[in-house]
């Protein structure tokens, strides 16, 4: 498969998601494709081909579902953990457009399991917990599933059946090399009954609207996910013009969301008793914390 090649900054059709609607359909998703942005988040640590296949595939995820909130201060944190996997921990997070995540792993046990280890070499027994929080109410709430299945993609489908008793499809396509990434996904789900908005009415798997729905989302191939002659917007009328009328609206333009600063580090650590501070401080009587996220280093004096 052809290199993606570096990507330039801005580039149309690039670290953007698209909202579209089916209103005949009663369905509403989601678009997304990942390309200057999936390389600054994977540049912060030197993840090697998996860990960065798995990261790109779990930012475009969190896009996809953090995107079906509303912009007002709303935030969606997704994070995959076991107590004993290769991956001890996995977290993305979104934020009116802002996209960050982080993997920690341990690189011995990963170098033995091969170039295309499974979800379950990765994680074993491990779980997806899926996190919102609404800003306009202040409301949190959180779905766990086990993480099940051939992908991370998979799992998040299995926590909007089991936690949201909502049908969805998602798709989702990575393409690398050693140093450049680009990542594209598609979410569907159906509304039964009403459009986006609206009370959700005899939601069913088998509902005709749905069938037909995932039928035609279901159709979309990996390669058109991250092609960058393909524009969003051409995707979807490649996979819904049959269809009376399909409803299509910028949501974000995607941006790195870590929010490290040295202000947010002072305020945390002054919460700490001054006998624990004292225990963090090094010889030069500074605190030092690495961010995760981007790999900063802040020395702070407090």
């Amino acid at each position: 498969m052809k290199s993606p090649g570096p990507l330039a900054e801005g580039e149309t059709g690039f670290d953007q998601i698209l909202g579209f609607t089916l209103p005949d359909r009663h369905a509403r998703g989601r678009i997304v494709r990942l390309g200057p942005l999936l390389d600054t988040v994977l540049s912060a640590h030197n993840y090697p081909p998996a860990i960065r296949h798995l990261l790109a595939e779990a930012l475009v995820l969190t896009a996809l579902v953090g995107a079906l909130l509303k912009n007002d201060g709303s935030h969606l944190t997704m994070q995959a953990q076991t107590e004993a996997g290769v991956v001890e921990l996995l977290v993305c997070d979104y934020r009116a457009g802002e996209l960050r995540g982080y993997v920690r792993h341990d690189p011995e046990r990963l170098a033995s399991l091969g170039a295309n280890p499974s979800l379950a070499a990765l994680f074993g027994a491990g779980y997806l917990a899926v996190t919102f929080e609404i800003g306009a109410s202040g409301r949190r709430y959180q779905g766990i599933v086990p993480l099940e299945g051939a992908s991370l993609a998979e799992a998040c489908q299995s926590y909007f059946a089991q936690s949201e008793q909502v049908p969805t499809l998602i798709r989702v396509g990575v393409r690398s090399d050693a140093t450049h990434c680009v990542a594209g996904g598609l979410l569907v789900q159906h509304l039964a009954e009403g459009e986006e908005g609206r009370s959700r009415l005899h939601v069913r798997l088998g509902h005709p609207e749905w069938e037909h729905v995932a039928v035609l989302a279901g159709s979309v191939r990996h390669d058109e996910l991250v092609d960058p002659a393909l524009s969003l917007e051409a995707l979807l009328w490649r996979l819904f013009h049959e269809e009376r009328e399909v409803r299509v609206e910028a949501i974000a333009q995607l941006a790195r969301g870590c929010r490290c600063t040295a202000e947010h580090y002072r305020s945390v650590l002054s919460r700490f008793p001054e006998e624990e501070r004292a225990a963090m401080r090094g010889d030069d009587g500074l605190i030092t914390v690495d961010c995760a996220f981007c790999s900063k280093l802040f020395a702070i004096a407090l």
